[in-house]
């Protein structure tokens, strides 16, 4: 059994966490960059912990989430989040594949999908051995097309997929977008600092949209000159930064 542990997410919140199951920089990244709007629809694929619909409930009090996971430890683990910070009004967390949604989520109803999915191609890089390590870092439950396949079908015409992903797989995941009739809208990309590479990236798509046209926002920079949190870093961890510093 996996040791849990109690982590703060701030203005009060907190979650239970496991080495198995936790949230990392992406998922506040992903998280800051998806934000809903008041009186949205949203489906986080693949919650893990609950992160996600967490601190968007942090930020915003009128929101309908389901939490969608495939894994019951994690499953269960996202159930007890939600209950322990008095948030399930506003979660309802599934234990289910993201391909078998019909009948569980009104198609065509959702304002916003997210997803923090598997980085490697399914095949591709040292699989890990642990079943949940596994799952969560490579293509072996569902790919890209799984994704913006499940998107396709939950989005109400105009509704966004928010996914992050490794830069190497961005012409993947504009190329299964399109392939949903999901339009990329909004990239960003993400650096740890002025001197790396990006390492990641944070893709926007709207069901429907037209073609034509993509909105690429400045880079991220996690950290600045010195080495420490960048300002808009700090921004995005809020009233928790002084926990992560």
């Amino acid at each position: 059994m996996q040791y849990k542990r109690l982590e703060p997410l701030g203005n009060g919140l907190s979650i239970f966490v496991t080495d198995e199951h936790h949230f990392t920089t992406d998922t506040i990244l992903l998280a800051d960059f998806s934000q809903p709007r008041c009186g949205n629809r949203c489906v986080d694929l693949g919650t893990g912990c609950g992160t996600i619909p967490i601190i968007w409930c942090r930020e915003l009090s009128n929101l309908s989430v389901t939490a969608v996971e495939i894994q019951k430890n994690a499953y269960d683990l996202a159930c007890e989040n939600v209950t322990y910070n008095g948030l399930e009004k506003k979660i309802s967390v599934l234990n289910s594949d993201l391909k078998e949604l019909k009948g569980k989520i009104e198609y065509g109803s959702v304002d916003l999908v997210v997803c923090n999915p598997p980085y490697k191609l399914s095949g591709s890089g040292i699989i890990n051995s642990e079943a949940t390590r596994k799952i969560a870092r490579h293509e072996t439950e569902c790919t890209l097309d799984d994704i913006c396949q499940a998107a396709s079908n939950l989005l109400q015409f105009g509704g966004r997929l928010c996914i992050c992903q490794r830069p190497e797989r961005l012409a993947d995941a504009m190329e299964s977008m399109r392939r949903f009739n999901i339009e990329p809208k909004t990239l960003r990309l993400v650096q740890q600092r002025l001197s790396k590479p990006p390492k990641l990236f944070l893709l926007e798509g709207r069901r429907g949209g037209k073609r034509g046209f993509l909105n690429v926002m400045p880079t991220l920079f996690i950290e600045n000159e010195k080495g420490d949190f960048s300002d808009e870093m700090l921004r995005i961890y809020g009233s928790y930064k002084k926990d992560f510093i």
